[in-house]
């Protein structure tokens, strides 16, 4: 579908651009980023002056102190903060930083889409492993870290998608990732939940995902694939095909792409395991079994 060019007034895109190269500025420069977040998210949630009451000793109700010390990332914790084989020395930075991004998306300026389209865009130059130019990032994205992500150019990812990175999450150029879609890089045992293998994922160049799709850990979806709307890829989708279903299989090439395109009777190959993630825990973890359960089958 062909998009027209849309543009803020002059006197907003000039606040606007003065906002985002302020906040790259300092996350790019030596200051704490813990402390750049916090002062970022105060403002963007129009806060400051309870913020500055609360520091300087004057009484707040607990509410308003739990909502106050909320704008410190340091004093919040992320579901992926509990995994024992996260890169802790990484994770220190990512965490704050997709604080920023998460409660960004909290503000009413989340819903202007030329600021936060942007917004987004620069916080993900700080956050991502790499990400390429004229890439557009809507509401509601998440992450494991964020750090384990590389982008290409010119891809779109809408509303309310799941990156999983907690194994690597490659995307290349020209992507695009509708409403809903969930890609992961990290699966479970089926018999011993708590166990985790971690994946290198990767959507080649040119892919589209539709609707409310999910890609499993490991899986290569191939350059100009299309994954169709609520399938799931459990296995490869070769380049230009089109996969449907739950598993997905590829039902049909794309018109004009066959004499390049590997036949249908060959597709559909579970080639995950060339792209398992080996991982090694720190001899000081403790680690917990969040389940308790007795896992001895009983037919061994």
């Amino acid at each position: 579908m062909t998009k027209r060019h849309v543009s803020l007034p002059p006197l907003a895109e000039e606040g606007l651009r003065a906002f985002i190269d302020e906040v790259d500025e300092r996350l790019s420069g030596e200051e704490d980023t813990c402390d750049v977040v916090t002062d970022v998210l105060i403002d963007l949630h129009g806060d400051r002056d309870a913020y500055e009451r609360w520091q300087s000793g004057e009484d707040v109700s607990p509410a308003e102190r739990v909502r106050l010390q909320g704008y410190d990332p340091c004093n919040t914790t992320l579901e992926s903060e509990y995994y024992a084989e996260k890169d802790e020395e990484r994770f220190k930075r990512s965490k704050h930083l997709q604080w920023l991004w998460r409660q960004f998306d909290a503000t009413p300026m989340a819903d202007n889409v030329e600021f936060a389209l942007r917004f987004r865009r620069m916080l993900a130059d700080h956050l991502f492993e790499s990400c390429g130019e004229n890439c557009r990032f809507f509401k509601g994205i998440s992450f494991t870290y964020g750090h384990n992500i590389e982008v290409g150019d010119n891809v779109v990812v809408h509303d309310d998608v799941h990156l999983d990175d907690r194994g690597k999450l490659t995307i290349g150029d020209r992507v695009s990732i509708s409403d809903d879609t969930h890609i992961y890089s990290h699966d479970h045992d089926v018999v011993d939940q708590t166990h985790v293998d971690n994946f290198h994922t990767v959507i080649e160049d040119d892919v589209r995902l539709t609707y409310d799709s999910m890609v499993r850990a490991g899986v290569r979806v191939g350059e100009n694939a299309i994954l169709a709307a609520k399938s799931i890829a459990g296995s490869d989708i070769p380049a230009h095909h089109i996969a449907a279903g739950t598993p997905a299989k590829s039902i049909a090439i794309k018109d004009g792409w066959e004499s390049v395109a590997d036949p249908l009777e060959d597709a559909n190959d579970d080639r995950r395991d060339e792209r398992r993630l080996d991982y090694d825990l720190p001899d000081d973890i403790d680690p917990f079994d969040e389940f308790q359960r007795d896992l001895t089958p009983p037919d061994r």
